[in-house]
């Protein structure tokens, strides 16, 4: 991967160009410090500070640590050279899924950077035999039983959930994801698989996803780990965490959910009300609940033109504000 292309492919979708990734030959080796004389044994290629992809990789780390910057500091950065066997079938294993769901998904796979938080053992088991556990041990399975990981933007989430090892040093992978179409998952909520076929991960909150949420049976399919970054943070994490940014979401209201859907159909594809459409139907028929049917609805059309539809008719219809409710839907 030459080095003009990291920027593209970490702040874009993935494309099919940069699919080729982590050839070894980019990689910068110097002389091995004790303590990573392990990684280096285990295939794993040290970047030198100063090597551009050295740098780039640093410098998302350090954008999405929020308050946590200042308090970080990079020990190493390190890339996996996909050298043994049966490395180089897991990313010819992610190349084959990430084109299956491009031609699922009308030619997007919805690609992602993610970072993992895990520890220096994790690292060498995630690296030599792929993922091999149902969520992060530390997140109470809020969002179902998955494996979360974190926006690329947001790597202080995933260094809350590492762990520190005995020389003071916490570990943080990051990976390309296969997201496909993804589904709000609700907090507490016990789902371990896609609602349905048409649903590929979830997420905690689809306008400003927090969490990516892969369920265990995609993980080792649609999860590539490509960087380690070895790091300093505090011992005690505990009120570092990043509060969610506020997020305008459509309450409970009254309006028709016929006269929603012909607004949306202004502004959405004919292939997307159709999906609104079957779902309204299901809810119709008892198939789903109410609460499905909005979190589809969302997952479609997005909070931010929902709003601003139900925003402009709220001036044409005394009774209504912002929101949807189905259940005054079926007249």
């Amino acid at each position: 991967m030459e080095h003009k292309e990291i920027g593209d492919s970490m702040s874009e979708t993935t494309s099919e160009r940069d699919l080729s990734v982590s050839d070894s030959e980019s990689g910068v080796c110097g002389s091995t410090a004790p303590e990573f004389e392990s990684f280096e044994k285990n295939g794993l290629i040290r970047l030198e500070e100063g090597d551009k992809e050295h740098d780039f990789i640093k410098n998302k780390f350090m954008l999405g640590l929020g308050p946590l910057e200042r308090h970080t500091t990079v020990v190493t950065v390190h890339k996996n050279s996909f050298s043994s066997f049966h490395r180089k079938a897991r990313l010819q294993s992610f190349k084959i899924f990430s084109e299956a769901m491009s031609r699922k998904c009308n030619g997007n796979a919805n690609i992602k950077y993610a970072w993992y938080g895990t520890s220096r053992d994790g690292v060498h088991r995630i690296i030599s035999h792929g993922f091999g556990q149902c969520g992060n041990p530390d997140n109470n399975r809020l969002h179902g039983c998955g494996l979360d990981l974190s926006p690329e933007n947001s790597s202080i989430e995933s260094v809350i959930a590492s762990d520190l090892d005995k020389s003071g040093l916490r570990y943080l992978l990051l990976c390309r994801v296969i997201l496909g179409n993804m589904e709000e998952i609700l907090p507490g909520s016990g789902q371990f698989h896609p609602s349905s076929e048409d649903f590929d991960s979830g997420v905690d909150n689809l306008p400003a996803p927090r969490r990516y949420i892969i369920w265990s049976t995609h993980m080792n399919s649609h999860i590539l780990p490509e960087y380690i970054i070895s790091f300093r943070a505090p011992p005690c994490l505990k009120g570092f965490q990043r509060t969610q940014e506020h997020v305008v979401k459509p309450t409970s209201a009254w309006m028709p959910f016929r006269t929603l859907i012909s607004v949306l159909s202004r502004f959405l594809a004919p292939s997307s009300i159709a999906f609104i459409e079957k779902y309204h139907n299901d809810y119709r028929e008892k198939k789903i609940t109410r609460q499905h049917l909005i979190q589809r609805v969302r997952q479609i059309a997005g909070d931010e033109l929902l709003v601003s539809v139900i925003k402009s008719c709220k001036g044409k219809q005394s009774k209504a504000t912002m929101g949807i409710s189905p259940s005054s839907s079926s007249k």
